[in-house]
């Protein structure tokens, strides 16, 4: 056992989601900001931009979602392909689950922009219409109090685990 990944493996998780819901939080508040933004520098109304997790990610591009186990050949050795044996390797190994890295990016959503009609409104065509942000202040509320708590319970994940590890300084 790598001592570094026992005693820090799930603060480095933990870690992982504090920053994702950090991104999330971000995009939340620049979705609301931007709510009644009718034009942008390209001309267009504020376009909300959505989170992409790698695993959502992975699985649109038909990858696998998780990635494979690892397994620790003799000698310390370690490979991800069953394929591949490590020279002097005998058989078996230990099998232990691959540290998850978490890769956050913004992306547009490609939903409609709505149709408001306000004729006195500057960006009004012709008809009056005026297209708005496809910004929904509900769901970016909801958004906000989901991150906030998947932020707390990452906190709280981190807090227990420092308290694991004081109690096994203690013995």
């Amino acid at each position: 056992m790598v001592m570094g990944d026992g005693l820090f493996g799930s603060i480095k998780i933990s870690a992982s989601g504090l920053s994702g819901m950090r991104t999330k939080m971000d995009t939340v508040a620049k979705n609301l900001a931007n709510a009644e933004t009718t034009r942008t520098t390209e001309g267009t109304p504020y376009r909300r931009e959505r989170v992409v997790f790698s695993q959502t990610l992975a699985e649109k591009l038909g990858l696998r979602a998780l990635p494979r186990p690892e397994r620790r050949q003799g000698g310390g050795m370690i490979t991800t392909d069953p394929r591949h044996i490590a020279s002097g390797a005998g058989s078996g190994g230990d099998e232990m689950p691959r540290g998850v890295a978490m890769d956050v990016q913004t992306a547009p959503d490609a939903s409609e922009f709505k149709v408001v009609f306000d004729p006195g409104h500057p960006d009004a065509d012709e008809e009056g219409y005026v297209l708005m942000p496809n910004v929904n202040v509900i769901t970016e509320m909801v958004d906000m109090i989901t991150a906030s708590r998947a932020y707390e319970a990452n906190v709280s994940a981190v807090q227990a685990a420092k308290q694991m590890f004081a109690k096994a300084l203690d013995i």
